[in-house]
């Protein structure tokens, strides 16, 4: 052996690129199409779902090679993309609703203003309801996966990011006004230290900034519950001990929001939404929203000298 053989600095180069004892799985062909078939037929029958909701279903699935790691999910969402670019899962059955656009409106013309304006008419559903209700969600990326039942039903929805900040909490308060209705508050957090102190100190806030005020707040711990992840069989994964915090968590396992089915999701909040605006009178107010649209399409020709129907038929 030579001399240079010795010098460290050649070991450590040699070393470096030695090659792991590791065996790392590799999927077969037909594991990666039977992993593809899964993820195009879940999302195409539960869709809007986040690349995450998808891991966690694959997982509970017992798809060959996906297991509890972070491994994993790189998996699922890197065939998530190339299923995507191939044309073979639409765009549309994935939900992120983490990246935002900023631009204010404008108009081609006063025509479109008038026939954006009608077309988008939405009569605020809760009037003569006995109660106000909002949805908060900690995590931006469910936002979307979420919005069609807050949005079918005229309810706001809140994203927290974690926990929510001061000023938020605050002008949401504000928001209500002299508003006496009771203020409900339907929250949904991940199952584990942060996700439930998070929810704590949410509740805490709002109360604390409710208070002389002719509401009360009313808080709903609607997701995730210890509950819910038994009854349901839900996915868990093992708690954060690292900070003194997460040592407080009493429990032996941690479950993400994520881990819900979407559907399950939806039907939470639609349940806990008609609690306080029953489907019979969604319907009627449904119906009021679309005779008021239609008196808006009327005034609307009226004043551009437009045959009714021959316009809104092109519209």
């Amino acid at each position: 052996m030579t001399e240079q053989s010795y010098d460290p600095r050649v070991i450590k180069r040699k070393r470096a690129y030695r090659a792991s004892r590791i065996k790392r799985y590799r999927a077969t062909k037909r594991e990666m199409e039977e992993r593809a078939e899964f993820l195009i037929e879940y999302a195409e029958t539960h869709g809007p779902v986040t690349v995450r909701q998808l891991y966690y279903q694959a997982e509970t699935a017992g798809l060959p090679g996906i297991d509890k790691t972070e491994s994993s999910y790189g998996k699922v969402q890197h065939q998530v993309l190339m299923l995507r670019r191939a044309g073979k899962l639409s765009y549309e059955h994935i939900a992120d609703a983490t990246r935002w656009m900023r631009k204010p409106r404008s108009y081609d013309s006063i025509k479109q203003v008038l026939t954006d304006t009608v077309r988008t008419y939405r009569r605020n559903l809760w009037n003569d309801a006995d109660s106000y209700v909002e949805v908060w969600i900690e995590k931006d990326a469910l936002a979307g996966v979420v919005y069609p039942v807050t949005e079918r039903n005229d309810v706001p929805l809140m994203v927290t990011r974690g926990f929510s900040s001061e000023t938020f909490a605050y002008e949401a308060v504000a928001a209500r006004g002299d508003d006496w209705r009771d203020y409900h508050i339907y929250a949904l957090f991940d199952f584990d230290r942060s996700g439930r102190d998070a929810a704590n100190a949410l509740q805490g806030k709002l109360e604390r900034f409710a208070k002389g005020r002719p509401f009360e707040v009313v808080f709903h711990n609607l997701a995730l519950t210890e509950e819910q992840v038994e009854t349901f069989e839900l996915s868990t994964r093992s708690p954060k001990r690292k900070t003194a915090a997460d040592r407080r968590w009493q429990y032996d396992f941690a479950c993400e929001l994520d881990a819900l089915p979407p559907n399950m999701l939806r039907a939470l909040i639609q349940d806990a939404i008609e609690q306080h605006l029953p489907p019979e009178q969604f319907e009627v107010q449904k119906v009021a929203e679309e005779d008021e649209r239609r008196l808006g399409k009327i005034w609307t020709a009226a004043l551009r000298g437009l045959d009714t129907d021959a316009e809104w038929s092109r519209e």
